[in-house]
């Protein structure tokens, strides 16, 4: 799972110059995102829309109230320490936690200079939304079931690898496409794909992925394949006809109730990239796991087909077959079947993680000092369960 994020976030990196932020001069030629200085993430993270191209994802006119709750304060264990939520905030440099206990706001707490109206990027959390959009273009009739090819939605990729391979399969991450995950290799696909616009008139990621072969047959192994999740976002424009920011705000942001737009950043080609890089306000965050934990409802609307969120949130595929306590993926949402838990997860410490059963959602964003390590998921677990259990 490490070198899937770790993937993900040299793709990113690609495709996202590093800026020169005010604090201290900018990173080297060909330096990236990967390589921001502390300060340069704590200032770029809440600041992205200065810094990439994008399109805005509009709010509407009434906020999804979420009013306050009885409050905790958990100690949180990692390793034989033992600390208080703001140690751990300070120590795991976390610039946003929120905890939602049935609709309530039991916890929030900001840190690194954010404050509540400040955004902050999502990373790989917009694949969980991605995932959402191409439910509600089922509901809405634009996408007619998860078994059609993917080559009716994005046609340019006939004649390739990718026939035969359904919409259900893209975003379980089970298309069989061969797939180059390695970031540390400079010709490995994830550090190449989407860099240039190779073909006019056809977005640069379809381009390169067209021309992947086939590894295995489809729906047989889970490949993380980042490529793939920003197919997804241009199949789901194609079939709406409509950019993705126009078309979520029209089924989730606005009728649902954020409170603040949201900015998402485009590819070379001005595309939205559905694999990454929305960036919301905190509590907007929490509200995207009040939608999903409501069922995918709206505005009193059905945005997604009724048993769409329970089955995008369980276990299609195991994330390694060796090791199941790694748990599963569903429709681009990691499953933890263990702790009954879904979460939508971003490099550098972004998430949302959902206890359906006990009705808690738990916000989380960060400016980890690295992509993505064993010890820094296993401090987040460790927050998360305190959390949880002073909740109970």
């Amino acid at each position: 799972m490490l070198k899937m994020k770790l993937a993900m976030a040299a793709m990113t990196a690609a495709l996202l110059p590093a800026t020169a932020l005010a604090q201290q001069p900018p990173p080297s030629m060909g330096a990236s995102i990967l390589m921001w200085s502390p300060d340069q993430q704590q200032e770029g993270y809440k600041t992205m829309e200065k810094l990439a191209a994008h399109k805005v994802v509009a709010r509407g006119p009434n906020v999804f109230p979420l009013p306050a709750g009885t409050p905790i304060e958990p100690k949180v264990s990692v390793g034989d320490k033992e600390m208080s939520v703001d140690a751990f905030m300070a120590a795991y440099r976390v610039s946003g936690l929120l905890v939602i206990k049935d609709g309530k706001v039991i916890m929030e707490r900001y840190g690194l200079e954010r404050g509540p109206s400040d955004r902050w990027t999502s990373f790989s959390v917009a694949k969980s939304l991605t995932s959402t959009l191409v439910g509600a273009a089922i509901q809405d009739g634009y996408i007619k079931s998860l078994n059609d090819p993917v080559t009716t939605y994005i046609p340019e990729l006939k004649g390739g690898g990718y026939d035969g391979v359904t919409v259900g399969q893209l975003i379980t991450m089970t298309s069989g496409v061969k797939w180059n995950e390695d970031y540390t290799d400079l010709n490995s696909d994830v550090a190449k794909v989407g860099l240039s616009i190779i073909e006019p008139g056809v977005n640069p990621v379809v381009s390169y992925m067209r021309r992947l072969p086939r590894a295995v047959t489809p729906g047989t192994k889970f490949n993380y394949s980042t490529g793939e999740t920003d197919l997804v976002g241009v199949l789901v424009s194609n079939a709406v006809g409509k950019p993705l920011s126009q078309y979520l705000s029209e089924k989730i942001w606005a009728p649902f109730g954020m409170e603040q737009d949201a900015i998402w950043v485009e590819d070379v080609a001005g595309h939205e990239r559905g694999g990454c890089c929305m960036s919301m306000t905190l509590r907007d965050y929490g509200r995207v796991g009040m939608f999903m934990l409501g069922g995918g409802k709206a505005g009193g609307e059905q945005v997604v087909p009724a048993t769409w969120t329970k089955e995008a949130t369980t276990s299609h595929v195991l994330v390694d077959p060796a090791h199941p306590e790694a748990g599963g993926y569903g429709y681009f949402w990691w499953v933890n079947p263990k702790a009954r838990a879904y979460e939508a997860l971003g490099i550098f410490g972004q998430s949302i993680t959902t206890f359906p059963d006990d009705k808690l959602v738990i916000a989380i964003n960060s400016a980890w000092p690295a992509a993505d390590t064993n010890e820094l998921n296993a401090a987040r677990d460790s927050l998360t369960a305190a959390i949880r259990a002073a909740a109970r």
